[in-house]
Order: C-alpha cells, then sequence, then structure tokens
C-alpha cells in the first residue's frame, strides 16, 4: 500500500531550524516526484518544494527559496524538508505528495500525506 508520513513538526521560536521528514512507502521513489506543501489556517495549500527520487531535479516556490531546501535519502525511502530562519508566517501545516512530474500545482499530485503541524511562535 502506498503511504506518505510526515513527522518532525513542532513548535519553534523565531529563527530556530526544523527538519521535516516525509516516509515513503509502498512506492518506487525513484519514478516519482515527491513535494511539500503547506497549508496556513484560512490560506490555501501553497507548494514549497518537489524533488525527484535520484535527487537531482529540484523545484522551488518562490516564497520560501533561500531558507527552505529539500533532499532525499534513496537508501530509507525519506524525503526532508530543512526549514530554517523560521518566521511565525511560516506556521502552517506541511504535507507531502507524491507525483509524477516536477511541478508544485497540487492537483497533479495523487497521493498525500496527513500533515505535520509547524507552530513558529515567541
Amino acid at each position: 500500500q502506498e503511504q506518505l508520513v510526515e513527522s518532525g513538526g513542532g513548535l519553534v521560536q523565531p529563527g530556530e531550524s526544523l527538519t521535516l521528514s516525509c516516509a515513503t512507502s509502498g512506492l518506487t521513489l525513484g519514478h516519482w516526484y515527491i513535494a511539500w506543501f503547506r497549508q496556513a489556517p484560512g490560506k490555501e495549500r501553497e507548494g514549497i518544494a518537489c524533488i525527484n527520487g535520484d535527487g537531482d531535479s529540484t523545484v522551488y516556490g518562490g516564497s520560501v527559496k533561500g531558507r527552505f531546501s529539500i533532499s532525499v535519502d534513496g537508501a530509507k525511502n525519506l524525503v526532508y524538508l530543512q526549514l530554517n530562519s523560521l518566521k511565525p508566517e511560516d506556521t502552517a501545516v506541511y504535507f507531502c505528495a507524491a507525483g509524477g512530474v516536477a511541478t508544485l500545482r497540487e492537483s497533479l499530485y495523487d497521493l498525500w500525506g496527513q500533515g505535520t503541524q509547524v507552530t513558529v511562535s515567541s
């Protein structure tokens, strides 16, 4: 059964960092793009970044470029999202998703995790 499970969220202070993990199971990571999205209260879901299973193709959304980075560990079937210099406006539920193309259009992603909450507050 194909499944994505996010972890690593929590409460942090502004300026701090977090590493989110997306554990993939039941799918061949090399055949997919894995993306991270986030959704803040009252806002639409926003694409952050995606990466292919080999780790040599990435796409970043403009709002977080330079602060967040995506990476993959194919041996562990894990995709990471490193969040640096966090701001209160980064507070959201962060989701990972699997799709077949390099895009941040959420409608093109077929499989979604349940999300992990990130709260940035002093």
